[in-house]
């Protein structure tokens, strides 16, 4: 799953928050029960016929049993079918399909001692042309096509165990037609004519297989599907007739899953010691050099903080719009096609390439940890975005960051792995809330104390997993002191202070200036937390660090010079609520609503924001939006207006409410009051989300909104 500014497009903000930062998040966890096994190694070989959107495949998987073992489960795309599975003795399985959780279940031939090894060989197929058998409902994750293919490891295109908690090394050969590239993680070998057979790179694969052959006479009574032509055939050869096969192996146990095909523009760099190379469409490919130089400074930047990633070779790679706006694996940071602009998009960019220490190379070690995976590649794009923009735009992520952390503010992060993958809460918790922790622990540690601990639990963990606790003891041994009321208070716990102040100034005789007497107020009566106070005077302005503990924090300063403007926490070091946040809040609840198709909910959320400000731009756009949806495009269009004659935050409602208002012209017939909006878009010259682009090209022909959209 998140990055999230907001965004036009009623999908983008929600989006973002969902899948941002990391597709990890992206699929929802077969029911919990004890770990019982673990899966070591992939052997894969798989063949993509894009033009009919087919997937066939060969998947031999290693495992280890965690315990005496006589069940194995696994999770796979509902849009294959297995044709044959055996076990390491070539002995046939009988697999149980669950299409709710989207898993595999079989009881195996004879029981598997713990501790020790064995392996599954799976043969599978099918179309992979919609979200219709998707692992999240209406999401794309695994697609094959004449354009660009994508299988991502959210999208369980192989057999899956332990989702994004148990790291595996794999060797993926695919074959696509011969026009078309593939791209994944790891050590490539030299593509190979799929005509001929690919002896030696992938010899357990191969043997394996010559294994089942040779017992499938003996195993005549097992009950096992009749096999598909693909599995007749020898390991690694085609049905195709010009096609190419690329062989990625991945030796360090991680999660390199994800393997992209298409025709592409490649740019490649060696820059600062980094093999980067830039796979765009032709349609980006001038944006190509400029994202390049970009993805350098983000990965040399992040080494200077975290140390030696997993890989010094990085694959930047453009993906359709139709799927995740992000994606990331090993070597691997995808973009949305949609999110490459002629203004770099440097913090999506960010967030994907910080995956690479933060989910690559160490990773979670269960679902309840998953905040060190997505939450600290969040807070990582923060910082990058502080080296590259200063403070302003760390101010702009921190309110981002706190938006998401107080929208669903009703379950602790501790207790996160009580909710759904894909829900709005444990994606708002993972990445938002947690990047604020972050945020909070550098400024209660102070900036070299911070620094020194992700350095030292990023190198400690490299290539493992990691808990909540080990971080914990990671940062009690680098500050030397017991935090367990901080843990203990943003981790177990809900809810923000919302700051107040009482004081008084009284001037001091003899010329030696002022003291000012108060107290800073909050209702939560368990907080503590160091603060900062600002005093604004007519000469130097001071600062304070005080303990706020418990509701009433009385507090004492002297200046010199008359004081002028006192304010609490200026720099926002600590969550906390206001009333700009509580309005935002509502608008992002509202748009989780809308997503998922509940639109009075969402209205209900959105009227909220208007109680807060009746003049939000944001939250009269957002309504009009549900309208649009809902096909009511007078109520739409007066809601449009409304959000032109708001406070014009942010500045980009403008732009999308002229084109938006355009859009409705078109649909009821009225083509030239919509050319009129589109002019005053263009007017604008705000390019957000490529909105003078779409205006552009409704000028010149009308818009048609698409049947079912």
């Amino acid at each position: 799953m998140t990055l999230f500014h907001s965004r036009p497009p009623c999908r983008a903000r929600f989006v973002y928050l969902i899948v941002l930062l990391s597709v990890l998040a992206a699929i929802p966890a077969p029911a919990a029960e004890k770990v019982r096994m673990r899966v070591d190694d992939y052997q894969i070989a798989v063949e993509l016929l894009p033009e009919s959107h087919k997937l066939s495949a060969r998947a031999m998987v290693k495992v280890t049993a965690l315990e005496n073992l006589n069940v194995a489960s696994f999770q796979l795309n509902n849009a294959l079918r297995i044709t044959r599975l055996v076990d390491a003795n070539g002995q046939a399985l009988a697999p149980e399909r669950n299409t709710q959780e989207s898993t595999v279940r079989f009881s195996l031939n004879s029981d598997l001692p713990k501790n020790t090894s064995t392996t599954f060989t799976f043969d599978y197929e099918g179309t992979l042309e919609n979200a219709d058998d998707s692992p999240v409902q209406g999401l794309k994750l695994a697609y094959v096509g004449p354009e660009t293919s994508y299988l991502l490891y959210s999208g369980l295109w192989f057999p899956v165990a332990g989702y994004g908690v148990n790291r595996f090394t794999s060797t993926i050969s695919v074959t696509v037609p011969s026009h078309m590239i593939a791209i994944g993680s790891g050590k490539e070998g030299a593509p190979a004519k799929a005509a001929e057979k690919m002896e030696g790179e992938s010899p357990a694969a191969e043997k394996a297989a010559a294994q089942q052959a040779g017992t499938r006479k003996k195993t005549a009574k097992a009950a096992a599907p009749p096999p598909s032509p693909v599995n007749d055939r020898p390991f690694g050869s085609s049905t195709l007739a010009n096609s190419k096969t690329f062989t990625f192996t991945w030796s360090k146990p991680s999660f390199p899953g994800t393997i992209i095909a298409g025709t592409f523009q490649e740019f490649k760099s060696d820059e600062a010691g980094l093999d980067l190379h830039v796979f765009f469409k032709p349609a980006h490919q001038d944006q190509a050099a400029e994202y390049a130089s970009t993805a350098v400074k983000e990965f040399t930047y992040f080494l200077t903080q975290y140390g030696n990633p997993p890989s010094n070779r990085l694959q930047v790679v453009e993906i359709p719009d139709d799927t995740v706006p992000t994606a990331y694996a090993p070597e691997i940071a995808a973009l949305a096609g949609n999110r490459i602009t002629g203004k770099t998009n440097y913090r999506l960019l960010a967030n994907a390439i910080a995956h690479q220490w933060w989910g690559v190379s160490v990773s979670p070690a269960s679902k309840a940890d998953w905040w060190i995976s997505d939450g600290f590649a969040r807070y990582s794009e923060a910082r990058y975005v502080e080296s590259a923009a200063g403070e302003l735009g760390l101010e702009e992520m921190v309110k981002d960051m706190s938006v998401g952390a107080l929208a669903y503010d009703s379950v602790p992060l501790s207790s996160s792995d009580k909710l759904d993958y894909f829900s709005p809460e444990f994606q708002a918790l993972v990445t938002d809330k947690a990047a604020m922790i972050l945020h909070m622990l550098r400024w209660v540690l102070g900036e070299t104390k911070y620094l020194k601990v992700m350095r030292e639990f990023a190198t400690k963990y490299a290539g493992k997993s990691a808990t909540t606790d080990d971080f914990r003891k990671m940062v009690e041994q680098v500050d030397g002191e017991k935090l367990t009321w901080f843990f203990s208070q943003w981790m177990d716990s809900t809810s923000a202070p919302e700051f107040k102040m009482k004081y008084t100034v009284y001037r001091l005789g003899s010329n030696k200036g002022f003291r000012v007497v108060g107290a800073i107020q909050q209702d939560l009566d368990l907080f503590r937390m160091p603060v900062r106070l600002r005093i604004d005077t007519d000469g130097k302005t001071e600062e304070k660090r005080i303990e706020v503990v418990g509701t009433d924090s009385p507090f004492s300063v002297e200046t010199f010079g008359r004081p002028r403007r006192i304010s609490i926490d200026p720099d926002n070091h600590v969550l906390t609520n206001s009333k700009d946040i509580k309005l935002r809040s509502s608008i992002v609840r509202g748009q989780g609503l809308t997503q998922q198709g509940d639109l009075a909910g969402a209205l209900s959320e959105f009227n909220k924001a208007l109680e807060v400000n009746k003049n939000s731009s944001l939250a009269h756009y957002r309504i009009a939006e549900v309208f649009y949806l809902q096909k009511n495009y007078q109520s739409s269009a007066n809601a449009y207006r409304e959000s032109l004659n708001g406070d014009g935050e942010p500045r980009w409602t403008e732009v999308w409410s002229h084109l938006q208002l355009g859009k409705i012209f078109d649909i009821t017939g009225q083509r030239e009051r919509a050319v009129n909006e589109y002019r005053q878009a263009l007017q604008t010259n705000d390019n957000t989300q490529g909105a003078l682009d779409e205006a552009r090209r409704y000028m010149q022909k009308p818009f048609e909104r698409e049947e079912g959209s």
